[in-house]
């Protein structure tokens, strides 16, 4: 087998096959997982699997069907880097090396350290900011909203299946639409409260039928993306907006637009798709890194001392997949 040529499979042929990639449609792929599965996922085979199966990788629901995939994912690799083809995907996924239970070891690591910073900074606001302040109650609601989001970004990249994947979609999509709320409540909430609450309520249908769509009718990646990019960019838009109208009056306004800018820029990096380097760190794990240092910068460069308490909205800088959630601005002393 190591010495017959990958069969490659014609681009075009990949359109309409939702789920699928050229390495998982290959035949050597197919049959080598066929194979296994006959050999070792039944009667006393798979007994056997599974008392030698360490406790973590059961716990992390690895099965025996998995490891198959897993094996014969990487015969598939070695075959097309022999015959000189490039690395293909499989399942949507180019190939990782696993660590442990941790699927993406990469991402993982760096959606947990995302939280964390994000958890650090969420107690710095809450230490620093009453609670009396116009826009707590929101600013701490999109922070638990976000923080959710890269609990289930850590969960989905450590252990892809169904249930985490879509949890890691939805969260987001309920960060992304919580961020574009917490902008009207910004600029036209304080003012107009009621304009803000029916506004919450239609992002709030908006959610449930992004949601049920995909979860009934039809999981599409394609709209799914389309959606979190348009809104995003709805986002970001009315954040610069803003900025730019007020920053004579509130000279902070330009610090805000720098982050909102510098998280925009970031996202870029997800454009670079690339086979993983050491079959650890892709582009996506590279822009989840890059946005690590974000939280501490916006916190020391916008939440400065002043004569009471300043307010400040540090926890809504968390950007998720390809969406920017750029920061409401920091007030000086209401």
């Amino acid at each position: 087998m190591a010495r017959r040529t990958v069969p490659l499979l014609l681009l075009t042929l990949a359109v309409g096959l939702a789920g699928s990639s050229q390495g998982d449609r290959e035949p050597v792929y197919r049959d080598c997982v066929l194979r296994c599965e006959e050999r070792n996922c039944s009667g006393d085979a798979l007994k056997h699997f599974r008392s030698r199966q360490p406790i973590y990788m059961s716990l992390a629901g690895w099965t025996c069907r998995d490891d198959c995939k897993y094996e014969c994912m990487w015969l598939t690799v070695g075959l097309y880097l022999q015959e000189g083809y490039r690395v293909p995907q499989f399942h949507g996924k180019w190939p990782f090396s696993r660590f442990l239970f941790i699927q993406e070891p990469a991402s993982a690591l760096a959606s947990l350290l995302n939280g964390l910073a994000s958890l650090v900074m969420l107690c710095r606001y809450r230490a620093s900011v009453p609670a009396s302040s116009p826009m707590y109650h929101t600013c701490m609601a999109f922070a638990w909203v976000s923080l959710n989001a890269w609990f289930w970004s850590t969960v989905f990249h450590t252990r892809d299946t169904d249930l985490t994947e879509k949890m890691d979609y939805f969260c987001a999509s309920a960060v992304i639409l919580h961020s574009v709320y917490l902008c009207c409540v910004r600029t036209v909430g304080l003012q107009h409260p009621t304009v803000a609450s029916a506004f919450g309520a239609l992002l709030l249908l908006l959610l449930t039928g992004h949601i049920s769509y995909l979860s009934l009718v039809h999981f599409d990646y394609g709209y799914n993306m389309m959606a979190n990019v348009a809104i995003g960019l709805v986002n970001l838009a009315w954040w610069l907006v803003w900025c730019l109208r007020n920053h004579r009056r509130l000279p902070h306004t330009r610090r805000c637009m720098v982050v909102v800018v510098l998280l925009q820029g970031l996202s870029l990096l997800e454009l670079l798709d690339f086979p993983p380097l050491f079959w650890v760190l892709d582009a996506h794990a590279i822009w989840h890194i890059s946005t690590i240092p974000v939280h501490t910068l916006f916190f020391r460069s916008v939440l400065r001392p002043a004569s009471g308490f300043p307010f400040s909205a540090l926890p809504c800088l968390l950007p998720l997949l390809l969406a920017c959630c750029p920061p409401p601005t920091v007030w000086d002393v209401l």
